[in-house]
């Protein structure tokens, strides 16, 4: 949730009682709800929100959606308390994902990436291609590095945990992992995470350095051979306890 201490936004309510509670207790009027991808963790309190707020939907062009809704394309744009939001689009983990990116709040920008990229890991593929997925990964790898990063779950040590399987002489990785560790502990979040960080940590967008392809290709040369070393390390992440 963001809020101007009057109206607020959220962003994929996949519960609406939460979101409900969190209005009433800040004394907030919800003015919009933005929703990146259509599976039901991120949409099933879209409509009883909507109906009880008459808070306007933004989601994907190119998804099923509780109706009403406007929906948007990479390229396109939405307003809500007072920011604009920029859509990217970032197919992969499904078809149509998009992501919301305000290039300025106080001061830094801010990404809504749904599923597709996480603190340290990425999103399954459950209807893209690991093609489509590296795509918009290094589309969102591009950002300012001063860009936050608020996905929807909080799988930050179990992605970290793969990650130096992936890469065990990562000093930046094994550092982040200790901070995470105490965070959690604590049980406080470890999001959001910066655009900087994650280029030194997140095996998923460093997939192209020397380093990450020697490690697929032990784990399966025969599968970066045919279908790259991005895609090599999501099955192998698929795989991993």
């Amino acid at each position: 949730m963001l809020h101007d201490g009057q109206k607020a936004l959220v962003v994929d309510p996949g519960d609406a009682q939460p979101v409900r509670d969190a209005l009433r207790r800040e004394g907030l009027l919800l003015e919009s709800i933005l929703v990146t991808h259509h599976h039901v963790d991120h949409t099933g309190g879209v409509a009883e929100l909507r109906d009880a707020t008459g808070a306007q939907v933004f989601g994907p062009a190119g998804e099923e959606m509780p109706e009403p809704l406007t929906r948007l394309s990479g390229g396109e744009g939405c307003t809500s308390v007072g920011l604009r939001f920029q859509v990217l689009d970032v197919p992969g983990h499904t078809a149509g994902h998009i992501a919301f990116y305000c290039e300025a709040m106080d001061s830094a920008p801010l990404l809504f990436c749904g599923d597709t990229l996480f603190s340290g890991g990425c999103g399954r593929l459950f209807e893209g291609t690991p093609a489509q997925m590296l795509a918009s990964l290094e589309s969102l790898s591009a950002l300012p590095d001063t860009t936050r990063i608020c996905c929807t779950h909080e799988y930050t040590l179990s992605n970290l945990k793969f990650a130096c399987a992936v890469e065990p002489d990562n000093a930046d990785l094994q550092q982040y992992l200790a901070q995470c560790q105490q965070l959690r502990a604590q049980d406080l979040p470890t999001l959001p995470s910066n655009m900087a960080l994650e280029r030194k940590i997140n095996p998923f967008l460093r997939s192209r350095l020397p380093a990450l392809i020697a490690a697929a290709t032990q784990h399966d040369a025969a599968m970066v051979h045919r279908d790259g070393a991005f895609a090599t390390l999501r099955q192998w992440k698929n795989e991993y306890r």
